[in-house]
């Protein structure tokens, strides 16, 4: 089994949080305390959206391993939904890789945290558009990184929920990555969504859509009067209550799909994995895909599919289920300074790919 290869236990929840939610919440609820930011803003040139000129910028934050090395890889890490560079989640993955040995690029999506002030618009599950010269950027910053030492140094992409659906997405399109890890990542946009209005994820969605409505409405570049009417509820329909509302009335557009359904359909990689499933995972990198049965948001079915037909024909993808962990939780209860077990599961995958020793450390 997969944990016990790189040195870890399976997966067991810590005290108190033993359920999905408890484990999704953890974060929000109990905040782990982290040192300040050490990290160097990098401004990453993009296209600009269509009809809009010259370029846009997205921020990044670059942090070099801890203590000061020469690194084993560079990592690109992407937040989720309503997520940025310096959410406390993304944060502790990014030390953890620090302390295994990598450095590590934060990226903060279009309209995302500290970078909102830097590129008009949002984004979707697939940005291609934005993600793939930043990830041909990373691959020189990969190649300075390793102008220090013997030998390229690997580029690799760590996706949380909806950051490694655009992962996914870009790796399907011939990003220059050398290996992938997603941690509860939507594969089917349209289960996902029907999944997140659910009456018991109500709570959830409404702080989700709180945050996306919230950072659409703060663009400085503005916003368009029908986007306006839609967000602050004045349209026909009146206020926007789902995520899919969301989509239908911002990102769907934005990013020239027809209709949500269209964006739902074109912008979910299973289909296109399945493929390369049984084409032996062909022309995609090494990658490692973990989802809990018990997450509330995310359903675990497009990914055990995948799984199953991975395990008879595709080498590179290897997919870790766990009947417990939540929504990108994976609280155990040997966590400490290398981050959670998702964390540390993570770091050492990213090791053993790179042909470095195993990392000693806490095994649950």
């Amino acid at each position: 089994m997969l944990p016990h290869q790189l040195g870890l236990e399976p997966f067991r929840p810590r005290a108190p949080w033993w359920t999905g939610d408890l484990q999704t919440l953890r974060d929000t609820l109990r905040p782990v305390r982290l040192p300040a930011d050490a990290g160097q803003p990098l401004l990453l040139p993009v296209a600009a959206r269509p009809g809009g000129k010259g370029v846009d910028q997205l921020l990044a934050v670059h942090d070099l391993p801890l203590p000061p090395r020469e690194p084993l890889g560079l990592v690109v890490l992407l937040h989720g939904l309503g997520g940025s560079s310096d959410r406390e989640g993304l944060r502790r993955m990014g030390r953890a890789l620090q302390l295994a040995g990598f450095a590590v690029l934060r990226l903060n999506l279009r309209g995302a945290g500290a970078g909102r002030a830097l590129a008009p618009g949002t984004y979707a599950a697939c940005c291609n558009r934005d993600l793939l010269p930043v990830l041909e950027q990373a691959r020189h910053l990969a190649h300075q990184h390793a102008d220090q030492r013997a030998g390229a140094l690997r580029l690799l992409g760590m996706g949380i929920s909806l950051g490694g659906t655009m992962l996914l997405n870009a790796a399907l399109a011939g990003a220059p990555l050398d290996g992938l890890v997603c941690i509860s990542s939507p594969l089917d946009l349209a289960q996902c969504s029907a999944q997140i209005e659910r009456p018991r994820n109500r709570l959830y969605q409404r702080w989700l859509l709180k945050r996306l409505v919230q950072q659409t409405l703060a663009d400085p570049f503005g916003v368009s009067d029908a986007e306006r009417v839609a967000l602050e509820g004045r349209g026909q329909q009146g206020p926007i209550r789902t995520i899919r509302g969301f989509d239908a009335a911002i990102t769907a557009p934005r990013w020239g799909y027809s209709s949500v359904e269209h964006y739902y359909a074109a912008a979910s990689p299973w289909p296109r994995l399945l493929e390369r499933c049984c084409a032996g995972w062909q022309g995609l990198p090494p990658t490692l895909l973990v989802h809990a049965y018990d997450d509330p948001w995310v359903p675990v079915e497009a990914t055990r599919q995948l799984a199953a037909a991975g395990e008879l024909q595709a080498r590179g993808l290897e997919v870790l289920l766990t009947r417990q962990g939540g929504h990108n939780g994976f609280h155990s209860r040997c966590d400490g300074p290398e981050g959670n077990w998702g964390d540390r599961l993570t770091a050492r995958w990213f090791r053993r790919l790179v042909g470095a020793p195993p990392q000693p450390g806490a095994a649950g």
